[in-house]
């Protein structure tokens, strides 16, 4: 019988009450929902994680949605840092701006929490698409 793969070990076990008593939601789903909204976002290559959630990553073979993301709540507003490698040749104040618009409305639309900042942190460019044109070029003129 398959393993339930909807589950997910999650680290940091704090947790929020909302407007309506009773309802308390982990920082770490705050932290699912803003990965979600950044991954739809073009030109994100991947989202930048520390050495012990990556090594995770790979032994698990799940994906970790909370990778690269920092949240912290108080009261009902939250602060949520995002740590993201961009895709080279794309424009990082475009990429920033609409991450910052669809990481706010997803947390605030799903959660009720305001939203105080979203802070873009580019650690990096992915350029392995460059490094396999130039790898094809070079082949093409062996062959020619």
């Amino acid at each position: 019988m398959e393993e339930n793969n909807n589950e997910e070990i999650f680290e940091n076990k704090e947790e929020f009450e909302t407007e309506n008593t009773g309802v308390k939601i982990s920082n770490d789903v705050v932290a699912v929902i803003a990965g979600v909204a950044v991954s739809e976002v073009a030109g994100v290559a991947n989202m930048q994680s520390g050495f012990a959630s990556g090594i995770s990553e790979v032994l698990s073979g799940k994906k970790n949605r909370t990778k690269g993301i920092k949240v912290e709540v108080e009261d009902n507003t939250t602060k949520i840092d995002v740590n993201i490698i961009v895709e080279y040749g794309t424009r990082i104040p475009d990429i920033a701006f609409e991450i910052q618009n669809r990481v706010k409305k997803a947390v605030e639309s799903m959660t009720g929490l305001q939203v105080e900042e979203v802070n873009v942190h580019v650690q990096g460019v992915n350029t392995k698409s460059i490094d396999e044109e130039e790898k094809e070029a070079k082949a093409e003129e062996k062959q020619d």
